[in-house]
């Protein structure tokens, strides 16, 4: 018993010490890519060309590639388009998702079914296909494109139906409704018991919700291509993409640069709402 017992002990910790090691390895596969675009931003053109793998540089580290991201491609209005953006398209997303979701989820009428089945039927349809139609419409029929407001728009048009789908399950299996019943007793109408008591609740799901949409709005380059005036109005993915010169001539140095200042802006915002995800999970895992 003994002996078996340390030999099972012994098997376990080899497991897990291969395990740790197989983490490690993935981990560093996945992380080089990033490591690279860190350190060729600092790099001058003719060492990346050269060698971009290598962490000793001939001509030596610069922040000059930083400078010509803030001056030369107006980084500072590029980053405000896109926070303008993807910040108020977020919240009208979270607000209109999640009250559409819970007029879904309590109204229980034929109305609610056909357009939640409809909702979540619109998923499936990929942008690509409706795209050129989409422009037309707005452009030539209502000459509302060059705008940021109609961009805003139509990220929230096109990111409401995943939004309530998620909201939708969430509110039906982890929001009991005799929450809701105690507040009318108390006196709260329909709004308020939205916003004091339901909302509140979902928290763990709009953390999540708008982690994906951030990204999504944050990332994107083709809405935004085709419907603002590129000469008024460019995101980041859209500089990055005007750093590409004529006939392949590409400032890679600028280009990282650009690359680790639209990275980093994300990674606190995720690392800021990272918190609310767990909370979420551990609370699920307990009411389970």
């Amino acid at each position: 018993m003994s002996r078996n017992s340390k030999v099972g002990g012994t098997k376990r910790r080899v497991l897990d010490v291969v395990g740790f090691t197989a983490i490690i390895v993935l981990f560093l596969l996945y992380m080089v890519p990033f490591i690279l675009v860190l350190l060729n931003s600092f790099k001058q053109k003719r060492d990346i060309i050269k060698n971009p793998f290598s962490l000793i540089t001939e001509k030596g580290y610069t922040l000059a590639n930083y400078t010509k991201a803030f001056e030369k491609m107006e980084f500072i209005k590029a980053f405000g388009n896109s926070l303008f953006i993807t910040g108020l398209s977020t919240l009208l997303v979270i607000i209109f998702a999640s009250m559409v979701a819970y007029y879904f989820t309590r109204a229980k009428n034929t109305f609610s079914r056909v357009f939640f089945a409809l909702m979540a039927a619109s998923m499936i349809i990929p942008f690509q296909a409706i795209m050129i139609p989409l422009v037309s419409i707005y452009g030539s029929g209502l000459h509302l494109l060059n705008h940021r407001l109609t961009l805003i728009f139509m990220h929230t048009g096109f990111a409401l139906s995943m939004s309530v789908f998620i909201y939708q399950g969430f509110i039906k299996s982890g929001i009991p409704i005799s929450l809701e019943e105690a507040a009318y007793l108390d006196g709260c109408t329909n709004v308020q018991t939205f916003f004091k008591v339901v909302f509140p609740l979902l928290k763990p799901t709009t953390a999540t919700l708008v982690i994906l949409n951030v990204l999504a709005f944050w990332n994107d380059y083709l809405l935004p291509y085709l419907v603002l005036d590129l000469k008024k109005y460019k995101t980041i993915p859209i500089v990055i993409q005007y750093l590409k010169g004529g006939y392949g001539a590409v400032d890679w140095g600028t280009m990282m640069a650009m690359l680790v200042l639209a990275i980093v802006p994300i990674i606190i915002f995720y690392a800021a709402c990272q918190k609310y995800i767990i909370e979420g999970v551990v609370a699920g895992a307990v009411k389970g």
